[in-house]
């Protein structure tokens, strides 16, 4: 899969004279452009698990794998923000690397979201392909790229994957395979659950190791732990009562 690189716009200043009223109202505009370009009330969401039509850009600080992590975040859609199933699994993975040892290992992560769960991966020494839409895969790179630079083994790929869409076209099963799949709060009060599963199934061949970490909130989160355990052969890893975050590893069922 070729990496896909982000673009760099430089801006331009143009020189030239100006009276003194022109520079004053040019110092004015200067300080203008210095306010926050942030409405002053937000919308409020149409219900409480949607996100609001504007983007808040925020700084997080995270250390794993004994390094300073700074993830950007948006309000802009579910996965501009870094959630509790992912600071769990981030958490999980480097307490035991004995039992989940991700050095040199393909790992696939799907609904990467702001990248920080790819970025750990990355610093236990995996190769990395974080995937999730369109509209999220630029401040995902982002992430990414700023975290894992000079600081890993390999760099790690960025790529769109649309759950349950054209999966074999995009990702066929005799060229795409992951010893280690990750997913972290893919499951909250959307439409595309069975599809979300529906594309786990695929990834998780045999010998694959699928770890989903998840905050429960809805009563659809319990129905899709059901399926989950249903499609897949699980073990209940962690569970933190304080945040409602459960960790499962699933592999492939023995069809014979």
């Amino acid at each position: 899969m070729d990496t896909l690189s982000s673009e760099i716009q430089h801006e331009g200043k143009n020189d030239g004279e100006s009276d003194p009223d022109s520079e004053q109202d040019s110092e004015a505009c200067e300080n203008d452009k210095e306010l926050p370009n942030e409405p002053e009330t937000a919308p409020a969401p149409k219900q409480p698990w949607e996100t609001s039509l504007y983007s808040v850009y925020n700084k997080e600080l995270h250390f794993f794998a004994s390094q300073e992590i700074t993830i950007i975040e948006t309000t802009d859609s579910y996965g501009g923000v870094v959630w509790p199933g992912a600071l769990a699994l981030c958490q999980f993975l480097e307490n035991n690397q004995h039992q989940f040892n991700l050095r040199d290992k393909a790992v696939l992560e799907i609904g990467a979201g702001t990248g920080l769960l790819s970025i750990v991966a990355c610093l236990l020494g995996a190769w990395v392909t974080a995937t999730d839409l369109p509209d999220v895969l630029g401040n995902l790179r982002t992430n990414l790229n700023r975290n894992t630079r000079g600081k890993c083994r390999y760099l790690p790929q960025v790529a769109e994957l649309e759950w349950g869409s054209n999966l074999e076209e995009a990702y066929p099963k005799s060229l795409y395979r992951y010893e280690v799949v990750l997913a972290a709060d893919v499951v909250y009060h959307h439409n595309c659950l069975d599809e979300l599963l529906i594309t786990m199934e695929h990834f998780c061949q045999p010998g694959t190791v699928l770890l989903w970490s998840n905050k429960y909130r809805f009563t659809t989160d319990h129905k899709f732990a059901e399926m989950f355990q249903n499609t897949f052969d699980t073990t209940l890893l962690a569970e933190f009562p304080d945040t409602e975050v459960k960790i499962y590893m699933a592999m492939a069922k023995d069809k014979q």
